[in-house]
């Protein structure tokens, strides 16, 4: 008689795969079976006033109207910060011929960018202190209104 050509190790692992398909199929149709059907309303989250997600939508009553050009998402970079009132300065580098240069703010060392035709009158190419106001740029900072002191 001859010897049967599946070991017991074999058997084994054909029983499992076995039994874990049975399962799969069985969990499978527990879902189908007990799955209610699910409608948009019972997915929407809803955020309260004080940023809390509950499943109740918020009082009409209770709006208030935000002005979004007041909200800040993030803290605005130094250069972009305006400073209030005139700034004074030395002129680091300026050049007639092209008509720009720029000038290192006194107080924070930060160098502003500025246009002949934002001056007051001539100025000199390096060292002369000046006086000026601020408006944000195309690429930053830029100086307005500068009068040489």
């Amino acid at each position: 008689m001859a010897r049967s050509k599946e070991t017991f190790g074999k058997k084994e692992v054909r029983n499992k795969q076995a039994k874990k398909r049975k399962d799969k199929e069985q969990r499978k149709l527990e879902r189908k079976g007990a799955g209610k059907k699910s409608s948009l309303d019972d997915m929407i989250a809803w955020v309260d006033e004080n940023g809390v997600i509950t499943s109740t939508p918020p009082d009409p009553t209770q709006k208030t109207e935000v002005d979004i050009e007041s909200i800040e998402i993030a803290v605005p970079k130094a250069e972009f910060r305006e400073k209030k009132g005139r700034r004074t300065g030395k002129v680091s580098n300026f050049d007639t011929n092209k008509g720009f240069g720029f000038i290192v703010d006194s107080d924070t060392r930060d160098s502003i960018f500025v246009h002949i035709n934002d001056c007051e009158g001539p100025l000199e190419p390096i060292g002369c202190k000046v006086e000026f106001d601020t408006e944000k740029g195309l690429k930053g900072l830029k100086a307005i209104n500068v009068k040489k002191l």
